[in-house]
This record gives structure tokens, sequence and C-alpha cells, in this order.
């Protein structure tokens, strides 16, 4: 009977103890995501939720738009860029993969090369229309898409080789993002 006694006396603190806990992993959770959240990606082509201008897709000559980002955080080691389209019909198009950037690189020029490695060494992998580089937005006709260039600040380099597709560089990515941003445009075609 003792024994059971016992049992009730420590109840409400193991329920303080697994409150506390729970209570620090969703704070630290919430700090992480934060702290993820530090870069600001910006384009001179266009704005948050505005549209794509016709020259950065398949309706004109196709250029990468250019991109400068700022608050990368100490400690990163190189920089990922990918771009995505969830309203495709046939599920997220993949637009754009580049990854093991130089952590000082803070912009992407106008017209990359479609090419493995980029100048100061970043090498590009393969999107949904299987090439390399940047393949702009070239939705059905109808309603606007949304286009999601997110950049990545990363505490190691990748080390995938060029031709990579999103989901091995999203888990080479895994435990190594000490920050991101993102910059969302659309596109609609007639």
């Amino acid at each position: 009977m003792k024994a059971d006694g016992e049992s009730l006396n420590r109840f409400p603190a193991t329920i303080l103890f697994c409150a506390t806990l729970g209570a620090w992993a969703f704070t630290s959770q919430a700090a992480e995501d934060h702290r993820k959240l530090t870069m600001q990606l910006s384009s001179t082509a266009f704005a948050e939720g505005a549209p794509i201008p016709a020259k950065y897709t398949c309706d004109d000559k196709n250029l990468s738009p250019p991109l400068r980002w700022s608050g990368t955080p100490p400690g990163t080691k190189s920089i990922a860029l990918i771009v995505d389209d969830p309203d495709a019909p046939g599920g997220t198009w993949v637009h754009w993969v580049l990854f093991d950037a130089p952590a000082q690189t803070q912009e992407f020029a106008q017209d990359l090369p479609k090419t493995q490695y980029l100048p100061g060494g970043a090498r590009q992998g393969l999107n949904g229309f299987k090439h390399l580089g940047y393949g702009g937005p070239c939705p059905p006709p109808g309603h606007p898409h949304r286009y999601f260039f997110k950049v990545y600040a990363l505490d190691t380099m990748l080390g995938l080789k060029p031709g990579a597709t999103k989901g091995e560089v999203e888990r080479a990515m895994t435990g190594h993002i000490l920050g991101e941003g993102q910059l969302m445009a659309t596109y609609k075609r007639k």
C-alpha cells in the first residue's frame, strides 16, 4: 500500500518534468526554425509575389534571373539554391538546383551558364526538364503558377557530383542548414 502512495506522490513531479521537457523541445524547435529564416532573398527582375518577366521563361530567352541575398549566418561553408513550382499538374516541378557555391557568394548574376560548374566552383544539378542549370517557368496555359526561389546557407560543402537531383541535394543538406531565405514570384501563360 505504501508503494502505491509513493507512486501517487511522484505522479505530479513526473507530469511537471514531462511538461517542462515538452515546452523546452517546442521552444528549441521554434528558435531553430526562426534562426533558419534569417536570410533575405531578392531579385532586381521581380518583387515578392510579382509576375516573372517573360525573358526568364520558356516563352522568351529563358535566362536565369539575377538573385541577391543577405543575412548569411556565421559558420556558413556553402550556399545552395533550389527553385520549384508546386502548382505543376504532375506535382512539384524543379526549375533549378545549384549547390556548393562558396560561402562568401551573395548573388548570382543574370543568365548563368547551364554548365556543370560555375565560376567559383558552384555545381549545378538537374532540373525537371532533365537539363543542368536553370529552366524557366513554362506552365500550361491557364491559372498563374507560383515559383519558389529558396537559398540555403550550409555548414558544409555537399560534395555531390554535378547533375544531382533536388532530392539528393535536400537529403545531403539535412542537419546542415544554418539559414535560409525565400522569394516567391508568379508566371501565367495565355
